[in-house]
């Protein structure tokens, strides 16, 4: 499953359009990924049940596959570190 990598200026503008995608996308800014909106395929307008909230984490997996944990866990450290540093 591929993912769709949109800035956070063309996210908003075209929000409509993702809402309906059936794809995740990764909203970044400056080729930094912020976050990841996961769709879900929804029977009537106004709900989602279980098995499209079930079916999203599926494809949210699935675009996850390839993150090694430790990687993801050093990388976040290495950022939080950096953080702090630039606050004081």
């Amino acid at each position: 499953m591929s993912t769709i990598k949109v800035g956070v200026r063309q996210f908003r503008e075209r929000i409509a359009s993702f809402l309906e995608a059936r794809d995740p996308v990764a909203v970044t800014r400056r080729g930094e990924t912020l976050g990841v909106y996961v769709p879900t395929r929804r029977r009537s307008p106004s709900t989602a049940g279980p098995s499209e909230l079930r079916a999203a984490a599926d494809r949210l997996a699935a675009a996850l596959a390839d993150v090694n944990e430790e990687e993801f866990a050093a990388e976040f450290k290495r950022r939080r570190r950096q953080r702090r540093g630039s606050a004081r």
